[in-house]
This record gives C-alpha cells, structure tokens and sequence, in this order.
C-alpha cells in the first residue's frame, strides 16, 4: 500500500492484483462517510443521474431497481451491495448540491437541483 506522511493514498486489491483510487465521500449532515472506491462511484453516479435525467423524480427505491435492471440487462457486474452503494453515492451528490429532496415528499423523493 502506496503511503505519503502516513497516510494511505491507493488501496491495493490483493484478490485481484489492481491497484483502486478511493474518494472520500461527503453526507448532507456533515455525519462522517464513507471511502469508496472511485470506479464504482462513477459508474453509480453516472446511472444515478442518467436516471433522474430521463426519468425524473424519484425514490430511492424506484432509482435502486431500475439501475438495478439495467446493469442485468447489460451485464454490467457490480461488487458488493448495489443498494448500500448507491445510498452512499446519493447522499454525497445531495452534499455536494447535485441532486435535491423534494420538500414533504413521503417517501423522500429526490431530484436533480437546478442548474446542473
């Protein structure tokens, strides 16, 4: 593992002899988030706001399935929860204004913010 001042900069995969850059996420509450690995955080926020895009507002559960579906349909594999993954990536695109909730909505429904 590649350190600088004691820090760690890339994680090493030893399962599968690649080396992945991590990003440090944020949460909308200032909680502490999680690292994630930033292949994985690109391609679910891509299909995330490709989602949003095409098909409008929606919960978290509609965007879950239909990525979800598209990634069977494609074969596109994913490693590791889907669902927790995108929930991660979700609330760093709200923190960093990306996307929004939409105001009383039950279940939260979350759309794209304006200007983006």
């Amino acid at each position: 593992m590649a350190k600088f001042l004691g820090k760690n900069l890339i994680n090493f995969n030893l399962n599968k002899f690649k080396m992945e850059t991590k990003l440090q996420l944020t949460h909308p509450q200032g909680k502490k988030a999680i690292k994630m690995d930033k292949s994985k955080y690109e391609l679910l926020k891509k299909a995330l706001l490709k989602y949003l895009k095409t098909n409008g507002d929606a919960s978290h559960t509609e965007m879950w399935k239909s990525i979800e579906k598209d990634f069977k349909k494609n074969k596109i594999k994913f490693e590791g929860s889907l669902q927790w993954h995108l929930e991660w990536v979700k609330l760093d695109l709200e923190a960093n204004k990306f996307i929004t909730r939409v105001p009383e909505s039950s279940p939260i429904i979350y759309t794209i913010k304006k200007g983006r």
